[in-house]
C-alpha cells in the first residue's frame, strides 16, 4: 500500500477533526473549553467516551490478547459494569452537587490544600506518562508503515500529530472533544467491522458460520473458575475490573470532564449507564476478531507474531487481504489513538489550570490567555516524553514505566473511599507522604508475592489493595 496514499488518508482524517473544531468552537470561552457550558447531548457523550475508554493501544492489543488470555478480558469488562454503576450513582452526583470544574477540588474541601494537590498531580503524572506511552506506540506504528519510506524523521512524526491535535482542541476544548470524540468512534468500530466482514468473506464463512468459529474455538473461552492463585481467576478480574472502571473512569479528569459537560445529574448518568453496556459487545466485537486472526493466520502459514500486539498490524497492512482492510485500519487506529489523546490534552490543561494554577477568580480575558499557554506547555511536555521514550527504545524498560505511572490511580481511590466512607478529618500535609508511600509498598509486594503467598499470581487486583493501603494511611494520619 502506498505510503502517500495513507498520508494523504491521514491529512484528510485530520481536516475534518479541523471542520468540526471551526464549527463547534464558534463563541468559545473557558466554560465551553472545561465543560461545554453544561450543554451536551448525554448521548453524543456515551457514543464518543467508546472510542475515549478504548484507546489506540486497545486497538491494536486486545486482538493479540486471545493468544495467550483467550476471552478472559471479558471477565473485566463485566466488571467495568458495577463500576460503572458506582460512579453513576456515588461519584457524579457529588460532582454536580458541588458544582465542580475539576473532580480533584472535592479532596481540597474535604481534607485541604495538600490533599487537593497531591490528588491532582497523580492525575497529571499518570495521564501525561499514559497519554505519551499510548501515542508512542501509535506513533511508531505510523513510521514503519508510513514515514521511514518518506525518510520523515520520528520527531518530525511527533510533533506534527500533536500540532493538529491542538489545533482542533485549543479553542473548543471539551465542546469540540465530544463531536470529535463521536466521530472516532464510528471510524474505529467500522474498521474492526470491515475487517471482520473481509476476514469472514475470506474463510467462505456466512454469518452462522461467523459465529460458530468465534466459539466453538479454543480461544473463546470465556470463564475462569478453576484456579484462584491463577491471574485470569474470575472474581479477581471481576472486582478488578469494577475497581478499574471507577478510578480510570470516575476519578479521571479526563473521562469525568465529559461527563460534567451534560445537562444534568439525570442526563450524565444516562451516559454512564448506556456507555458502560456499549462496552460489553465492542469489547466482544474485538475479542472475536482476535479469533478469525488467529484463524485467518493459521489457514494461510503466517506465523503468529511473539509479540501478539503485532498480529492485527501484520494481517492489515501486509496485503493478505484486501486493500481496503490496510485502510480501515489506519483510519481505526488514527482513530482510536487519538480520541484518547486529544481528551487527554484536555484534560491536562484543564486540570493544570484550575487545580495547579488556582485561576477560579481570573476574568476570562486573563483565563484564556492562561488557558492558551498551559495548553501549548502541555503538547510540549508530550512531544518531550514521547521522544524520551524513543529514545530509550526498551520496550521492557518503556512497559515498567507504563506500568508504575498505573500504581498513582490507587492513592486516588484510597483518598476518595476515605472522605465519601468516613467523617474523619486528617492532618493534611502528611497526605502526599501516605500517597507515595503505599504505591512503593504495592511494587515491592508485587514483585515478591508468588514467594510471599505460595505462589499466589497478584493481578489488576493491586489496584484495590492499593487504595486499601491508602485509607489505612490515612486513618493512621486522623485528627484525634
Amino acid at each position: 500500500m502506498s505510503p502517500y496514499l495513507i498520508l494523504f488518508i491521514i491529512i484528510s482524517y485530520f481536516l475534518v477533526l479541523i471542520s468540526i473544531s471551526y464549527f463547534t468552537s464558534k463563541n468559545a470561552n473557558s466554560e465551553s473549553f472545561f465543560l461545554g457550558n453544561r450543554k451536551s447531548p448525554w448521548y453524543i457523550v456515551a457514543f464518543g467516551m467508546i472510542s475515549a475508554s478504548l484507546s489506540g493501544v486497545t486497538f491494536i492489543s486486545v486482538p493479540g490478547w486471545v493468544v495467550s488470555s483467550n476471552f478472559s478480558y471479558m471477565q473485566m469488562v463485566l466488571g467495568y459494569l458495577v463500576g460503572y454503576a458506582v460512579i453513576a450513582n456515588v461519584l457524579m452526583p457529588m460532582y454536580y452537587r458541588l458544582n465542580l470544574t475539576s473532580i480533584y477540588t472535592y479532596l481540597g474541601q474535604r481534607f485541604g490544600k495538600y490533599s487537593y494537590k497531591t490528588g491532582s498531580s497523580f492525575f497529571l503524572l499518570s495521564r501525561v506518562i499514559g497519554a505519551s506511552f499510548r501515542l508512542f506506540l501509535v506513533a511508531n506504528v505510523l513510521q514503519i508503515v508510513v514515514f521511514n519510506s518518506l525518510e520523515i524523521p520520528f520527531w518530525i512524526t511527533v510533533v506534527l500529530t500533536i500540532m493538529l491535535i491542538w489545533l482542533y482542541t485549543f479553542k473548543g476544548g471539551i465542546k469540540t472533544i465530544i463531536w470529535t470524540d463521536s466521530l472516532q468512534t464510528i471510524f474505529m468500530l467500522l474498521a474492526v467491522a470491515v475487517t471482520i466482514v473481509l476476514i469472514s468473506k475470506n474463510l467462505n464463512l456466512d454469518f452462522k458460520g461467523l459465529v460458530n468459529t468465534v466459539v466453538e474455538n479454543e480461544h473463546s473461552k470465556l470463564f475462569y473458575f478453576d484456579d484462584l492463585k491463577g491471574a485470569n481467576f474470575f472474581l479477581k478480574q471481576f472486582f478488578a475490573g469494577a475497581f478499574i472502571a471507577i478510578v480510570m473512569t470516575g476519578l479521571d479528569q479526563d473521562m469525568m470532564q465529559k461527563n460534567l459537560s451534560c445537562k444534568n445529574i439525570h442526563e450524565a448518568k444516562k451516559n454512564m449507564y448506556w456507555l458502560s453496556f456499549a462496552l460489553v459487545p465492542v469489547n466482544l466485537m474485538f475479542m472475536s476478531l482476535g479469533v478469525l486472526l488467529v484463524v485467518f493466520a493459521q489457514k494461510n502459514g503466517i506465523a503468529i507474531p511473539e509479540r501478539t500486539d503485532d498480529l492485527f498490524p501484520l494481517i492489515a497492512t501486509q496485503a493478505y487481504l484486501s486493500p481496503v482492510v490496510a485502510v480501515f485500519f489506519i483510519i481505526g487506529l488514527v482513530a482510536a489513538a487519538y480520541s484518547s489523546a486529544d481528551s487527554a490534552l484536555t484534560a491536562l490543561t484543564t486540570s493544570f489550570t484550575v487545580d495547579i494554577l488556582n485561576t477560579q477568580n481570573k476574568s476570562e480575558k486573563e483565563l484564556k490567555s492562561i488557558r492558551t499557554k498551559v495548553h501549548v506547555g502541555v503538547s510540549v511536555v508530550l512531544v518531550i516524553v514521547i521522544l524520551i521514550f524513543n529514545a530509550i527504545n526498551n520496550e521492557s524498560v518503556i512497559s515498567a514505566i507504563f506500568k508504575v505511572a498505573g500504581y498513582t490511580y490507587g492513592p486516588l481511590l484510597g483518598m476518595y473511599a476515605f472522605g465519601l466512607f468516613t467523617k474523619y478529618k486528617i492532618n493534611d500535609k502528611y497526605v502526599p507522604l501516605v500517597a507515595i508511600v503505599s504505591p512503593i509498598i504495592c511494587f515491592v509486594f508485587s514483585h515478591f508475592s508468588q514467594i510471599i503467598l505460595g505462589g499466589y499470581q497478584i493481578g489488576f487486583e493491586l489496584l484495590i489493595l492499593n487504595g486499601f493501603i491508602t485509607f489505612i494511611g490515612l486513618l493512621l494520619i486522623k485528627v484525634r
